[in-house]
């Protein structure tokens, strides 16, 4: 009888093993056989170091209350990217596949509403769509929609191709040219240099012939060039670029972010003040330290010790990315990973390199540590794309 006792076989006097119920069954199918929990638990210790180093940097500037709505605001936005991770890992990777021309178009019609009047202005770049008390950034989703879309059309060569072909490259040219253009118009020169990095290290390990490659970085210095030449950077880009050059020209404004970073990572020595004990911290001297400068905080208050453990586990979580990248027996996950390596690495030595003074401002936040949105949830589903390959292909089997 259904809820019964369970009968008694005769013969061994045991109850036989009863057959796991549906919700059972479910919740097992959604388990990946296997979980890369090196990759898994380094990002979660980023989140847990970079949750700590937004409490401490928004503490000495508002008050307690205010500072906790940071952190809660924070761990909502890490809790949605974390569900998003283990949702994304828990299916066969080419469900996300099915749903990249739907990403891309998302992201597209997102980044052209930012150019509308729905569209804000932050630090002089219109990158943020604002609808009552809600903020986007589709310069995020963009990323991801880049490595889906430029996956598929490189990654699934046709039957009787072994690498992409012409027709192949210039449709990946067409999907990276969409996001680009609508990103540059804004301007937001930052995530438009991570989404050419994505695209030209995906490019590089499809297996297309190396002229487009080298055509491609050719390309790229021409633009710059000319974009230099005709004077078509805005102002606090141009000073921006000036600052890096010379840091001390203008101390007082251009330089201010640049010189006050170096500063209080200076002033934490090896073993830093102490965590919400940072002078540079509390005194409010460095602009946008939950955000864009917030390595400066680990700098002062963790030290030289706090920072290099930082890097170390960004280091640990590019490392297993590209591992599974290698293994990968299908083109489409392995692209996938690239992309997604080439992602965390630019933009972690771009945010790194600015606050030491060897890299310009760009407004790139710290992978897995900066407060943020959009961004945070991006790149944890981001590595739930990777987990997923990992669990799937049969490269690892």
């Amino acid at each position: 009888m259904k809820g019964g006792p369970a009968q008694v076989d005769p013969v061994t006097h045991l109850a036989p093993i009863r057959a796991p119920g549906r919700a059972a069954r479910l919740m097992a199918a959604g388990v990946p056989r296997r979980v890369d929990w090196v990759l898994l638990l380094a990002v979660a210790a980023l989140s847990l170091l970079g949750t700590l180093l937004v409490w401490a940097s928004t503490l000495g500037h508002v008050d307690q209350a205010e500072a906790a709505t940071f952190v809660e605001r924070h761990l909502i936005n890490l809790g949605i990217g974390f569900v998003g991770c283990l949702l994304v890992a828990s299916v066969d990777y080419r469900k996300p596949r099915a749903y990249a021309p739907i990403v891309f178009v998302v992201a597209a019609v997102g980044l052209a509403l930012v150019l509308t009047p729905l569209g804000a202005v932050v630090n002089g770049s219109r990158s943020w769509i604002v609808i009552g008390g809600f903020q986007a950034q589709p310069g995020e989703v963009a990323k991801i929609g880049l490595i889906l879309g430029v996956g598929m059309l490189l990654g699934e060569p046709r039957d009787g191709e072994r690498a992409p072909t012409t027709r192949d490259v210039l449709a990946s040219l067409v999907a990276l040219a969409v996001p680009m253009g609508l990103i540059l118009a804004q301007p937001d020169l930052g995530t438009a240099m991570v989404l050419g990095v994505i695209y030209l290290s995906m490019l590089t390990l499809s297996g297309a012939p190396v002229r487009w490659v080298i055509g491609l970085i050719g390309c790229g210095l021409l633009a710059a060039g000319s974009v230099w030449w005709f004077g078509l950077l805005k102002s606090y880009q141009l000073a921006r670029f000036a600052t890096f050059i010379d840091p001390a020209a203008d101390p007082r404004g251009a330089g201010y972010n640049a010189n006050q970073a170096i500063i209080a990572i200076g002033s934490g020595g090896l073993h830093g003040t102490g965590l919400f004990k940072g002078e540079q911290t509390s005194g409010r001297f460095v602009p946008e330290q939950h955000t864009d400068f917030i390595f400066t905080v680990a700098g002062e208050e963790l030290g030289f010790i706090g920072g290099v453990l930082i890097i170390g586990l960004l280091g640990a979580v590019i490392w297993r990315v590209l591992r599974i990248a290698a293994r990968c027996e299908q083109p489409y996950g392995r692209l996938v990973c690239v992309g997604v390596a080439a992602w965390l690495t630019f933009q972690s030595f771009i945010n790194i390199g600015m606050t030491l003074g060897i890299m310009p401002i760009t407004g790139l936040p710290l992978p897995f540590v900066s407060y943020g949105g959009t961004a945070a949830i991006a790149q944890l589903v981001a590595v739930g794309l990777v987990l997923g390959i990992h669990a799937r292909d049969r490269g690892f089997e």
